[in-house]
């Protein structure tokens, strides 16, 4: 599988990625059995970078990446965590977690972007995975602690990586303005970038895709089925869009993108796999990866060929904007 560089970082990614979030119990139960297996899966695949959180099955998603990978040669693969949500004792609990993770509630998040938050964050992550390092760090969802992110967290992150303890940093969030503002005003070299470059959305070439690209910087893209109308073939009334059911008219676009993607040979969840890739600041699309039947399903997908004369078409039919690039970011040999 090729890989992508972080530009101006020595960390380079896989163009798929291992999204572990559904391996920490997300809304249900995976057992630990399937969890490995996946993990396993993956790596069969070429897949090399992962990412997790402790946000995830309250610290489950790391301690179980953590456990399939540890044997594993270090130097072949990427994990990536994140900072900005402590996991501390729950005084309170009610049994079980309240965040969408079908897990005990005997620890809780506490928002942390401070200087010794992050480092503890840290310190924590690597404890519960059993590894010596982690790769890429983001700040985790700082939308309403932009001013501790920005001057406490992200200097703390870029200490660190300029002694080489990290190899890369940044932020992921499920917007893209905030997103820029970390490009521009920051140290980050990567966002994660959730839901706003898809075949739906393409808010991301209002803002931090331009960043990206004018400090030469990369991103990441996650969410890009949308909370699920872009993950079939034929979206169906009903479906997901942004953690919500999907308004009629977003239904009847994406039937639309399905119809011009079936005329081109391919699928609708095949097409937005590979849109992201079309900007060439993009450099990976991480999907979430419950079994390994998921994962032999993500892996065909991503290895869809995929013309670029649909586009073409869709631009031409403003089923997507008119300023989405014209090349591909993304090549096979």
């Amino acid at each position: 599988m090729r890989l992508r560089q972080i530009q101006n970082t020595p960390v380079a990614v896989t163009e798929l990625g291992f999204g572990a979030s559904v391996i920490g119990n997300l809304y249900r139960v995976t057992p630990a059995d399937d969890a490995t297996a996946a993990v396993d899966a993956a790596w069969d695949a070429g897949i090399r970078y992962f990412d997790t959180a402790p946000h995830y099955g309250l610290g489950l998603s790391e301690l179980r990446l953590g456990a399939a990978l540890r044997h594993r040669p270090r130097d072949e693969y990427v994990i990536s965590s994140k900072v900005g949500r402590l996991l501390v004792p729950n005084e309170e609990p009610h049994g079980v977690d309240t965040e969408g993770f079908v897990v005990r509630d005997d620890l809780r998040r506490q928002w942390d972007f401070s200087r010794d938050g992050v480092l503890r964050s840290i310190e924590d992550t690597l404890e519960r995975t059993g590894l010596d390092r982690l790769d890429i760090v983001y700040l985790h969802d700082p939308d309403d602690h932009w001013r501790q992110a920005a001057e406490e967290a992200m200097p703390t992150l870029a200490e660190l990586r300029d002694q080489g303890v990290i190899g890369a940093i940044g932020a992921g969030m499920n917007q893209s303005a905030m997103l820029a503002r970390f490009l521009r005003e920051t140290a980050a070299d990567i966002v994660m970038l959730a839901g706003r470059y898809t075949l739906l959305d393409q808010s991301a070439l209002d803002d931090v895709l331009p960043a990206a690209q004018e400090h030469g910087k990369s991103a990441v893209a996650v969410g890009v089925f949308n909370s699920g109308l872009l993950s079939r073939d034929r979206p169906a009334e009903g479906m997901k869009y942004d953690y919500q059911e999907a308004p009629p008219e977003l239904v009847a676009r994406a039937l639309a993108i399905a119809e011009v993607c079936a005329t081109h040979g391919t699928t609708l969840p095949a097409a937005a796999m590979a849109f992201p890739h079309t900007h060439p600041s993009i450099i990976n699309v991480t999907l979430g990866m419950r079994t390994p039947e998921q994962v032999g399903r993500n892996v065909e997908l991503h290895d869809q060929h995929i013309p670029d004369g649909l586009w073409d078409d869709l631009r031409a039919q403003g089923l997507i904007r008119s300023d989405v690039p014209a090349e591909r970011g993304r090549g096979r040999e």
